[in-house]
């Protein structure tokens, strides 16, 4: 449990709710939800790509062979088709509003885990100040196209905020995150943070369920688990060209960079590098007590790293959102500065490409203008000040700062003393 109160102002409030109102305004006003192929209540493709999955399963259809669900290609592994079978069983009249609904109560979930995380003890303050969170979310981009499409980006995130916000010692630390690899492969990379902060338990509860899985799927869809483990998980083409914008991974960065031409290798040392100096870092603040902190650049990286991130795969944007507003109210009023500008430059801001075009995203915004470059990568260009800061922390002499740090998840020993291309 939490051990301290969050701070208490009726600023701050105000404030949020005034964030929360123009983040509505700006969701359901910029963009009018119920517009073709980009309004918010006109999507979810994915999620009927989900369960298309879940009734191939059912029927005993290829998931691999071809196109699924509008034209889409199922890129999950085989036991995430079974783990969808259930929204199968939601008729389709409903399921895309009550997945968006579930989308939002996971969104706040993941907002007082951080919260917990942090060390915060859960008040009616606190859940207040969750709930106006929330909603300001909801314009950011990742969260905006996660309810979109009717992504499963949130769960995922929420399972790995659960883990992180365990006792060390708890039997069932690392079962989220090994669901979470099992369905989307992703959420693997923080078995290997586990691993190395020797946290060795949760690390090999986490691979046993990600086994487990496979296991199961094995036995359930043999041939489809047999061409995704031999052939359908090394063939990146499957997903879209490295080079689209949608691409926010380093990956995408050096292919637009390069125009196609840097060789693979380069991108293997560059990722290796930056995944590796990332885990170092995490290891450090989590040592340090900045539990939270240490997951996000965790979760960042994963995006970063990746072959192919979708935006949407940068929900990890909202827990480091609560860091900053936690730095914020506990320190320096600067820190608001941050999460301003961290706002602006991952919130949905919409592009008329045509009367009857309209994409949402920096990133998609036209490739003519001088400034292109920049928004075509706003993402990593995100997370390398966040890296940087990350690095400074660490490397800077360790200060007694008790209203900054986040509190232990174990009890401290005693003292002697005491769109527009889209592929699912």
């Amino acid at each position: 449990m939490g051990s301290r109160v969050f701070p208490r102002s009726l600023a701050l409030v105000v404030a949020l709710a005034v964030c929360a109102t123009i983040a509505v305004v700006l969701v359901l006003g910029t963009v009018d939800p119920w517009t073709p192929k980009i309004g918010l209540f006109a999507g979810g493709a994915d999620l009927h790509v989900y369960r298309d999955g879940g009734w191939r399963v059912l029927h005993g259809l290829p998931l691999y062979s071809g196109p699924v669900a509008l034209g889409l290609l199922y890129t999950y592994t085989p036991f995430s088709a079974i783990a969808f079978v259930p929204l199968e069983r939601i008729p389709g009249a409903y399921v895309d509003n009550l997945w968006m609904v579930v989308n939002l109560g996971v969104l706040a979930g993941c907002i007082l885990l951080c919260w917990r995380i942090l060390g915060y003890r859960l008040t009616p303050y606190l859940l207040v100040v969750t709930a106006l969170t929330t909603v300001t979310c909801t314009f950011v981009e990742p969260v905006r196209t996660t309810l979109f499409y009717g992504q499963i980006n949130l769960v995922l995130m929420l399972w790995v905020l659960w883990d992180f916000s365990r006792p060390e010692r708890s039997l069932l630390r690392g079962v989220g995150i090994g669901l979470g690899a099992a369905i989307k492969l992703t959420p693997a990379f923080f078995v290997v943070l586990l691993l190395a902060l020797r946290q060795w338990r949760a690390a090999a509860v986490a691979t046993s369920v990600f086994a487990g899985t496979v296991a199961l799927a094995w036995v359930v869809v043999p041939r489809d688990s047999r061409r995704y483990w031999t052939s359908t998980f090394f063939d990146s083409t499957r997903i879209a060209d490295d080079a689209h914008p949608s691409n926010q991974s380093l990956r995408g960065t050096l292919t637009r960079l390069t125009d196609g031409q840097a060789p693979p290798w380069v991108w293997l040392i560059l990722a290796g590098a930056v995944a590796v100096a990332a885990l170092v870092v995490s290891v450090r603040l989590y040592e340090r007590g900045e539990r939270l902190l240490s997951v996000v650049l965790g979760g960042l990286t994963a995006a970063v790293v990746s072959p192919y991130s979708w935006s949407h795969h940068w929900v990890w944007l909202v827990p480091l959102l609560v860091y900053v507003m936690h730095r914020a109210v506990s320190g320096s009023g600067r820190w608001w500065f941050a999460c301003a500008a961290l706002f602006a430059a991952t919130a949905a801001w919409p592009y008329w490409w045509s009367p009857n075009v309209i994409v949402v995203g920096l990133f998609l915004y036209p490739p003519s203008w001088p400034v292109a470059f920049l928004l075509q990568n706003v993402y990593v260009l995100v997370y390398v000040p966040v890296l940087a800061s990350a690095i400074r922390m660490v490397t800077r002499p360790a200060q007694s700062r008790p209203t900054l740090t986040s509190v232990v998840t174990d009890p401290p020993a005693p003292e002697p003393s005491e769109v527009p291309l889209r592929s699912a």
